[in-house]
């Protein structure tokens, strides 16, 4: 029997069955369609993420509190006197700016309306170095970390929930921590997360952060340092130039293990990349198993099939029709089963990403699903797959059967 022969007779086969048919591979629907929606949400994840990391800058070092690697057991609090050494740039040449970062959460009110967010105590120059940009105004200046002056920088998602505009709102007056800060500037968007907005975030100097938001019991102590290296290509001399005088700044022995940790925007991504990865292939792979549910309900219609159909089988092998010839035309009934359905399920997964994605912008999330072709081709070919692996034992079966004997049956 010829494929084209087999395709023809398997395609009549289906259509003289269409309810039975359509019913057999709404497993095969649902899973593809599940694996490639999932597959697109965890791509557009990953990108969002990604993006939101190298928003930041790719020459930018984190500096923490602690060394888990080491288990170092009460490691020194990262403090300003911390960021002047690192400024030091006859001892670091390859570091071009330190921004120390103090923060917390208060709430923040302007009239009737207020907001639980974060509150970011930073240095006069943090905005270069996350490359943070204004809609409007300017950022604070050294003087006014110098005057632990009350002023503040919104993000725009919270200056618009406050007062409902992103606009003419410098020299306006709001209460955080029920301390007037006067505005002086509102910031660009930059997008977020389930997990972190910045948009939502409230800066002010570092100085009143200290003294009017978050008391320290260590004087001058900071949550983080950022660093800014000369360039994306300086980021390892930048590291080591810091390690040596942060070491020495905390008066550590050649012995003793670093009591802080570095690191940078290529550590940060590859954690992010591996997180997402993990996520979605977890994900992917219980929606998958809904393709196995499909697959067993397409060996289920193809051995009730053989049943109804031995007598046509008998008559087949009765005018010469090969062994090979009979498992051929039941083999192609179900792949093409598992074909249409992953054809559907294709349609299905494009539009559950739709609706995530619908649902994402409507909530401020910046996800979009990315629908790539390998996905599709891997759904599409594993669907194929389950239609041939599962459809293999029906074929062999009606192979099998004695001419005689099934033209005996009925």
């Amino acid at each position: 029997m010829k494929f084209w022969q087999a395709l023809k007779e398997a395609i009549a086969s289906i259509a003289a069955n269409k309810t039975r048919s359509f019913l057999t591979v709404l497993g095969i629907v649902i899973g593809v369609g599940a694996v490639i929606g999932v597959l697109s949400i965890g791509q557009g994840a990953e990108a969002s993420i990604m993006g939101q990391i190298e928003s930041i800058g790719t020459n930018v070092i984190y500096v923490f509190r602690g060394n888990r690697a080491e288990d170092v057991t009460n490691p020194k609090y990262l403090t300003t006197a911390d960021a002047d050494a690192l400024a030091n740039r006859a001892r670091a040449p390859h570091i071009l700016n330190i921004a120390s970062v103090l923060s917390g959460q208060s709430s923040v009110r302007f009239g009737d309306e207020s907001a639980q967010t974060s509150i970011m105590g930073v240095t006069g120059n943090y905005a270069e170095v996350i490359d943070l940009k204004l809609s409007e105004g300017s950022f604070f200046t050294e003087s006014h970390i110098t005057n632990r002056s009350s002023v503040v920088v919104l993000g725009p998602e919270l200056a618009e929930r406050l007062t409902g505009r992103q606009t003419e709102l410098i020299g306006t007056t709001v209460h955080i921590n029920n301390y007037p800060f006067r505005v002086v500037g509102v910031a660009a968007a930059k997008g977020g997360n389930q997990f972190s907005s910045p948009d939502m975030d409230a800066y002010i100097p570092i100085t009143a952060m200290q003294l009017r938001v978050k008391r320290q019991n260590v004087p001058n102590a900071v949550d983080f340092l950022l660093i800014q290296a000369q360039d994306s290509n300086s980021i390892d001399e930048a590291m080591h130039e810091g390690r040596t005088l942060l070491r020495a700044s905390h008066r550590l022995t050649s012995r003793q293990p670093d009591d802080f940790t570095m690191t940078n925007q290529e550590d940060m991504l590859s954690i992010a990349n591996s997180i997402t990865n993990i996520l979605t292939i977890f994900l992917a792979g219980i929606a998958a198993i809904s393709l196995l549910v499909g697959g067993i309900g397409i060996m289920n219609i193809m051995l009730v099939s053989v049943t109804e159909r031995t007598r046509e089988i008998g008559l087949r092998k009765a005018l010469g029709a090969r062994k090979f010839d009979i498992q051929l035309q039941f083999l192609t009934e179900s792949a093409m089963l598992s074909v249409f359905g992953g054809l559907i399920g294709i349609g299905l997964g494009w539009l559950l990403g739709k609706i995530v994605g619908a649902v994402a912008a409507n909530s401020g999330t910046p996800l979009v699903p990315e629908i790539s072709l390998n996905s599709v081709l891997l759904a599409t070919l594993f669907s194929l797959a389950v239609g041939i692996f599962f459809g293999w034992y029906p074929a062999l079966r009606a192979a099998n059967l004695e001419p005689v004997e099934a033209l005996r049956y009925e």
